[in-house]
């Protein structure tokens, strides 16, 4: 992402716990985007672990929506692992 400013993201997770996460990049993948995020509020002791949010617009909304077809998220993080070896 060219914005170098920080945007953060609220989601709300299965038990309606907010949790935060940082806006790492958006990738287009077959015409859909998806967004990389990083949690905020990680335990630093622990290694960083990217969360792959399917993103879609609704009006002037984005939403965030978990990937639930694994042959999906499947695909998006191979596309994600070979940007990563280029």
């Amino acid at each position: 992402m060219e914005n170098e400013e920080q945007q953060i993201i609220e989601t709300i997770d299965e038990q309606g716990n907010i949790i935060k996460f940082e806006l790492f990049d958006i990738v287009e993948v077959d015409g859909q985007e998806y967004a990389l995020l990083l949690p905020v509020e990680a335990d630093p002791e622990e290694e960083e672990e990217l969360v792959l949010m399917r993103l879609t617009k609704n009006d002037e909304d984005y939403l965030f929506e978990t990937i639930t077809d694994d042959s999906e998220f499947e695909k998006v993080a191979a596309y994600i692992e070979s940007l990563e070896e280029e």
